[in-house]
């Protein structure tokens, strides 16, 4: 197919012109992403300055007190009322085991430890720590969905390398 001289010089015209476009608007998308990229820098200091302070009183004022009641809750929990019960449980099942084994090799019985024999426990109970580190892992958690809710996320802008026209 040929063309006329003058469809020709139209048709070159017309690509420097999209070429021109082309590269204007690779400018004004470098641009936008150097202003956006000023904008989360921005939003960053103001989360650091402003958010972040506002956030940790909060925690500090609601969430950990009501953190502090649940582990001083799950302590009185399992120190007051589930070891006791276990280990009645676990006592009197050894004590029957020794019975059954000192009539089995018929020599007497031991008798049973009272009240007397019993050691004080120090430290902290098995419940004080699972509370410990469940709200540990809950304050893990609340802090990490709030550095992912404000973290700036760069993947999200436009690359800086140029583009090449289309050739028409």
């Amino acid at each position: 197919m040929s063309l006329s001289r003058k469809r020709k010089k139209e048709l070159r015209r017309l690509q420097h012109d999209a070429n021109q476009l082309w590269e204007n608007q690779q400018v004004l998308v470098g641009h936008a992403a150097d202003v956006a990229r000023e904008a989360g820098r921005q939003l960053g200091n103001i989360n650091r300055e402003q958010v972040v302070p506002v956030i940790q009183d909060a925690y500090n004022r609601r969430v950990a007190p009501t953190v502090d009641r649940g582990v001083q809750f799950g302590k009185h929990v399992v120190d007051d009322k589930v070891v006791p019960i276990v280990g009645g449980v676990v006592g009197s099942a050894l004590t029957a085991w020794d019975v059954a084994n000192a009539k089995r090799h018929g020599v007497s019985a031991p008798a049973p430890r009272g009240a007397f024999g019993k050691k004080q426990k120090s430290g902290p109970g098995l419940g004080s720590v699972i509370a410990i580190i469940l709200g540990a892992a809950a304050a893990v958690g609340v802090l990490y969905a709030a550095w992912q809710t404000l973290r700036a996320d760069d993947e999200l802008w436009v690359a800086d390398d140029p583009l090449s026209a289309p050739d028409a």
